[in-house]
């Protein structure tokens, strides 16, 4: 009887997952596979909130690979020996993954490679399985990649994509393959207490109310920080927990302009995974160096201050705090306080992209190196010294203030007038809020920043 291995890494589901369905075709039985790599958490990538939500995505996926006859099985240790021990106590003769576009995929694959070779087992690598189009399906003339995201948008709307398969019915697997128990989230320390569950049940129920409820006012309201008009769909699609290629197609069929921007949203996520898979070298180095002298080591104290949501600009703070409570944040408040470290503080925007590793559920390694870099002016950005004013930002997002009371009860009794500009209020007044001092001026900032780039 022909087995196959199938190794789950960023694509915690049984809908939508050719790895799956190509293993179910060329063998009897498969072994689903995950490994708990240490290598991973020396990178420092397995961040309390993201270990949390992956055991709910394995226990998830377990029990939907038993309702089908089958099972999960877990390894801990070096990903490379786990997945060459696993194929050759059951025999197989390949091993089926997705394909990844990180420095570290690169290597990992490669290693696979290599390695199972060795042993006569081969290593197929699947594209388009944690992206809706493949990083490289789609490349402009005299180049491998799109460094400008509209021309790159019109080329990948055009791109048909796949149908959606179905979850099979029958996942059968050898017994004589034995894994480790499960993680659990509540022996976790130090995770947030608002972050979701995970696993793919709870990202298709999710899925279906977003469609069904939020998908049709998404153009006129995703900028709304109070009304919290977004999918939040990011960490079940970091995880792949949710197929890409099922969200854009549900939401294309569902139709509307509201549809129409949130695909949008999810382009500039393949976007993202097209450049990284190009210049994997971005996810720590500038995509287009500015040369800036980055004034990190000065900056500790404004650097914690904007990390605990103490910097005295209501938006930052309130965006800050909601970060460590929900370890997520809004979209739009990811650029904004992006915005202020990089182009207010002049802290590099590595600090930032780290911090936000730290703590975002869905932590994910492409596009939060890159939408950094974005914001920072050293990434894909067509006008990379445009600046985000959390005053301006506030009163327009947010323009009575109930996102900023939401997380800073400080000003909970601030008026909306008042509510992004405390520090207008009369002196009296502003003593009893218990709320710091402005902890710099925006103006002096931005000198700050034009001098150091070279811009009058």
């Amino acid at each position: 009887m022909s087995v196959a291995v199938v190794l789950f890494t960023s694509d915690l589901r049984l809908h939508d997952r050719p790895p799956l369905r190509a293993a179910l075709r060329a063998a009897d039985e498969v072994v689903p596979l995950f490994v708990l790599d240490p290598a991973v958490h020396a990178a420092g990538f397995d961040a309390p909130n993201r270990r949390a939500f992956l055991a709910d995505c394995l226990a998830d996926l377990d029990a939907s690979l038993r309702r089908r006859g089958g099972r999960l099985v877990l390894r801990a240790g070096p990903v490379v020996r786990e997945v060459g021990d696993v194929a050759a106590t059951c025999g197989a003769l390949e091993v089926h993954m997705a394909a990844g576009v990180t420095r570290f995929a690169h290597r990992r694959e490669e290693l696979l490679r290599r390695e199972l070779a060795t042993r006569g087992v081969r290593l197929v690598a699947h594209d388009a399985v944690v992206t809706a189009v493949a990083p490289g399906a789609v490349v402009p003339a005299g180049s491998d990649h799109f460094t400008v995201f509209t021309p790159y948008f019109r080329r990948w709307t055009a791109v048909r994509l796949r149908t959606p398969e179905a979850a099979p019915r029958n996942v059968p697997v050898p017994d004589d393959v034995h894994g480790d128990p499960l993680p659990a989230r509540g022996p976790v320390p130090g995770v947030a207490p608002g972050i979701p569950a995970g696993g793919e049940s709870e990202g298709r129920r999710r899925l279906a109310g977003w469609v069904r409820g939020g998908l049709a006012a998404y153009e006129d309201r995703h900028d709304d920080l109070a009304g919290d008009a977004t999918s939040r769909l990011s960490p079940y699609l970091h995880f792949g927990a949710l197929s890409a290629v099922d969200v854009v197609q549900r939401a294309r069929a569902r139709g509307g302009p509201g549809a129409e921007a949130f695909v949008r949203q999810m382009c500039w996520r393949d976007f993202h995974h097209q450049v990284m898979a190009a210049r994997p070298e971005s996810s720590v180095r500038d995509y287009r160096t500015r040369d800036d002298g980055w004034r990190t080591e000065e900056a500790a104290e404004e650097i914690a201050a904007w990390k605990e949501g103490r910097t005295g600009y209501p938006m930052v703070d309130a965006a800050m705090r909601q970060l460590r409570h929900e370890g997520w944040m809004h979209n739009r408040a990811r650029l904004l306080v992006a915005s202020f470290l990089t182009k207010t503080l002049y802290v590099d925007w590595r600090v930032g992209a780290r911090h936000f590793l730290d703590l975002l559920v869905d932590g994910d390694i492409v596009n939060n190196q890159l939408n950094w870099q974005w914001v920072a002016g050293t990434g894909t950005d067509t006008r990379p010294h445009r600046v985000l004013n959390p005053v301006v930002q506030g009163k327009r997002f947010d323009p009575q203030g109930a996102y900023v009371r939401r997380w800073v009860p400080e000003l909970k009794g601030v008026a909306a007038r008042s509510i992004h500009e405390p520090w207008r209020l009369p002196p009296l007044e502003r003593a009893r809020l218990d709320y710091p001092e402005r902890l710099i001026d925006l103006a002096d900032g931005l000198a700050r920043f034009k001098h150091a780039r070279g811009r009058d």
